[in-house]
């Protein structure tokens, strides 16, 4: 127990990802070698694993990401300020709200976007015609690659989750130019290319 934790409470804190970080991109490695000098912006990034743990993600100049979890923006932010040569920014953004809710981001392009499971937990809160408008804009931003995770164990809803994005990244001139079923233990992974 720390000097925060009251004497008589329970430390817990509540894991927030599926699968260990250091394979969060199995199956999407292939961005990793691309990264050098590159800008990312990370939906739903939580505590900013995906962009501190690999080496070459660390050299980003440019790092994004956006969580509704507040905890984990304010790790993020912590994480970051160590790493001086990213210029980092992270926000608490309720995704619901639409492209409005991004305003704190201005109107930047990103080389990178990563959705990583997280599509599947926007669809549960946000009516179909919402989450495509979402999608789109997050297709306008990306100037190189959007990559996206589904889940592990939800195999009909991760195909349903792809044709839902092929044609709403496809109408933003984005197209699916990577699939991989590599991961048992994270799941399905893709990626669209401009």
């Amino acid at each position: 127990m720390d000097k925060h934790t009251p004497a008589g409470a329970a430390y817990t804190v509540q894991r927030r990802v599926a699968g260990p970080h250091d394979v969060r991109m199995d199956g999407m490695t292939d961005l990793i070698l691309r990264a050098q000098g590159k800008s990312v912006f990370d939906i739903g990034c939580n505590r900013g694993m995906v962009g501190f743990h690999a080496p070459a993600w660390r050299r980003l100049p440019r790092t994004r990401g956006c969580d509704n979890y507040e905890q984990g923006i304010l790790a993020a932010r912590e994480i970051f300020a160590d790493l001086r040569a990213v210029d980092s920014r992270f926000e608490v953004v309720d995704l619901t709200g639409g492209p409005e809710a991004l305003k704190p981001f201005g109107a930047k392009k990103y080389d990178f976007v990563l959705c990583l499971a997280t599509y599947h937990k926007l669809k549960r809160v946000m009516l179909a015609e919402d989450l495509s408008v979402l999608m789109q804009h997050f297709g306008r931003i990306t100037k190189g690659y959007f990559a996206w995770r589904g889940t592990s164990d939800k195999h009909a809803e991760n195909e349903e989750e792809m044709a839902a994005l092929d044609r709403d990244l496809g109408a933003v001139g984005l197209k699916r130019i990577h699939t991989s079923y590599l991961s048992a233990e994270l799941g399905v992974a893709a990626i669209w290319g401009r």
